[in-house]
């Protein structure tokens, strides 16, 4: 199985990143900070509850998610592409793969040094 990245699907978290937020993604599940699906991440950034953004880069067609990183930008949330959607989904806790997801904001919560530090290697990848 050969994984096709998208040019597209920039900024793309190299392993020991991808790593980290496929950690961060399961904590988050746990914390019941996880909304899973591109819908709910369109969601999540409209309604400004974000703190970031993670995308398949192997998703087929790419631009069925071409309006997050857009979005993302207006918002000013950072994102970013993982490889694989069948990785992502088991981050989610489900079996099926899963094109994006978002990782909200929730006051007081454990896991906002984790979050931050996430986010602040997406920003490095976007420089």
């Amino acid at each position: 199985m050969t994984e096709e990245v998208n040019p597209k699907a920039f900024p793309l978290a190299g392993a020991q990143l991808t790593t980290k937020i496929m950690n961060l993604l399961q904590e988050a599940l746990h914390y019941k900070q996880l909304r899973k699906g591109a819908n709910e991440a369109t969601k999540t950034l409209n309604r400004g509850l974000a703190e970031f953004i993670v995308m398949a880069a192997d998703t087929k067609p790419i631009e069925i998610l071409l309006h997050l990183p857009l979005l993302c930008e207006d918002k000013n949330v950072p994102y970013v592409f993982v490889k694989s959607k069948q990785a992502l989904g088991r981050a989610c806790g489900v079996s099926r793969p899963i094109i994006a997801c978002s990782v909200t904001a929730c006051e007081g919560s454990q896991l906002s040094s984790q979050i931050q530090s996430v986010q602040s290697e997406i920003d490095r990848l976007l420089v």
